[in-house]
């Protein structure tokens, strides 16, 4: 899959299920915080979303930008032995994508099992790159709660 159809995926995802929703173009973002200036928006309504491996298991975590992965909760959760993040090799061949673009949804948007932290709720409203550096979209928590089908997992620690 390409971006760009990652995109186009994301964009009828969100259409068919009746979500509300902006998208801002802006120059190529590589983290959080070039996001977050870049769409005009607080850090953390951003969404960060990590590709990890757990043992022999690919997962996407999804948590407050301005957070940061609790690893130990995640082996802890999952009962495994090791954990690390996907490098940019696997990362293309699992998703079509380059670190930064990786947008907040498993299936049917990207082939991973989606967990994603409560503290996401605590804004009214979820950013995220979308499946692109330049194009991010904007988006009401409480629609993505609803068609993000993610299980719930307690994994951000403050930074």
């Amino acid at each position: 899959m390409t971006a760009e159809n990652v995109f186009e995926a994301i964009r009828a995802f969100l259409n068919a299920t009746g979500a509300t929703f902006v998208e801002k173009h802006h120059p190529p973002t590589f983290t959080s915080e070039e996001s977050a200036r870049a769409r005009g928006e607080s850090l953390s309504i951003g969404a960060k979303a990590l590709v990890v491996k757990t043992d022999d298991r690919y997962r996407l975590l999804v948590l407050p930008a301005d957070r940061k992965l609790d690893s130990q909760a995640v082996k802890r959760h999952f009962g495994a032995k090791k954990m690390r993040f996907a490098d940019a090799t696997e990362l293309f061949a699992l998703t079509g994508l380059v670190p930064g673009s990786v947008p907040p949804f498993g299936e049917p948007i990207l082939p991973l099992e989606l967990w994603a932290d409560p503290a996401l709720g605590e804004n009214d409203k979820i950013a995220f790159n979308a499946g692109s550096l330049t194009t991010s979209i904007v988006m009401a928590f409480a629609d993505y709660r609803r068609i993000a089908g993610a299980q719930w997992l307690s994994m951000a620690q403050t930074s």
